[in-house]
């Protein structure tokens, strides 16, 4: 990691970019320093550094050193302390928010929905909704998405989060109480969807739906009733249905899975979801929006 990467993290953390540079030179001199010497090896600007320094020593960053009546230097706050006391404050603030904001908050008028550009922006947004998941989650998805969501999974599972999982391939490590797709091999659900389809809801209250391919990935955050429910029952019908086929001969019902004219009919749209997916994509601002009643038109 370079030094410019430690100052951005350090700015993250709520100091000035004059004061992470100033707290790198502290902390890379291992003795005290004076200001003209902070100044000629941080970069921070003579006018400035002993303000910037001062910043430090009231945050704590830093402390003062006397070495005569007028002569005084600048020490950093050991890396580790300053970390540990970072998070203490940081861990201080959650407190605080979590009891205010709700506090604050008015019920919300207008159910979000926003749209994901790609599989980077679904698997943070899923794991959003992981991490805040209080009572149960319910994911479906292929291996390739699961694994990145697996740690905060066990971490929810681990604060007593009630996980269902349907996995589309065989998992040998898997999470809460997963369910692996029988019915269909993975190929072949691919072919008939078009994509790797992802379900993540927490709570009954949020969802994430997307479909990911080799070339992008499109998707929805949305925290309307409707949606998160529809996300719920699609996981939680597939286990039903897996629950029910365990309690039959395993040759008849692949049997009946297979060749049912009706059953075939149902999966004869191969590649129809992702292209819905595809057509239902806008690049997204950031904000939420109301979709749009015209109809748009979609070749491939």
């Amino acid at each position: 990691m370079t030094s410019q990467n430690v100052i951005d993290e350090l700015q993250r953390l709520g100091m000035s970019g004059y004061e992470a540079k100033a707290y790198l030179a502290l902390v890379a001199a291992g003795t005290p320093l004076n200001g003209y010497e902070v100044a000629k090896r941080s970069g921070v600007p003579r006018s400035t550094v002993y303000e910037t320094l001062g910043k430090l020593v009231g945050r704590g960053a830093a402390y003062e050193v006397r070495a005569g009546e007028d002569s005084v230097g600048y020490l950093s706050l050991p890396p580790q302390a300053l970390l540990d006391r970072l998070r203490r404050e940081f861990d201080q603030s959650l407190d605080v928010l979590r009891s205010a904001l709700p506090e604050i908050a008015s019920p919300p008028q207008v159910r979000l929905v926003h749209s994901l550009d790609d599989r980077d922006s679904l698997l943070a947004r899923a794991e959003d909704l992981v991490t805040g998941a209080r009572n149960d989650l319910f994911l479906s998805g292929w291996p390739a998405e699961l694994d990145a969501l697996k740690p905060l999974v066990r971490g929810a599972e681990a604060e007593s989060v009630d996980v269902s999982v349907v996995a589309f391939g065989e998992d040998p490590d898997p999470v809460g109480r997963t369910t692996t797709h029988r019915f269909s091999a993975p190929e072949v659900v691919l072919e008939n969807l078009g994509c790797r389809l992802l379900v993540v809801a927490a709570d009954r209250e949020q969802a994430v739906i997307g479909g990911i391919t080799d070339s992008g990935a499109w998707g929805v955050y949305t925290d309307d009733p409707a949606v998160v429910l529809v996300a719920v029952e699609y996981v939680r019908h597939d286990i039903a249905m897996h629950l029910i086929a365990d309690r039959f001969d395993a040759e008849e019902f692949s049997s009946f899975w297979t060749s049912d004219p009706e059953l075939r009919r149902l999966r004869a749209d191969h590649g129809a979801p992702a292209a819905v997916l595809r057509q239902g994509h806008q690049p997204s601002s950031g904000r939420s929006r109301s979709p749009r009643r015209t109809q748009r038109r979609h070749s491939s």
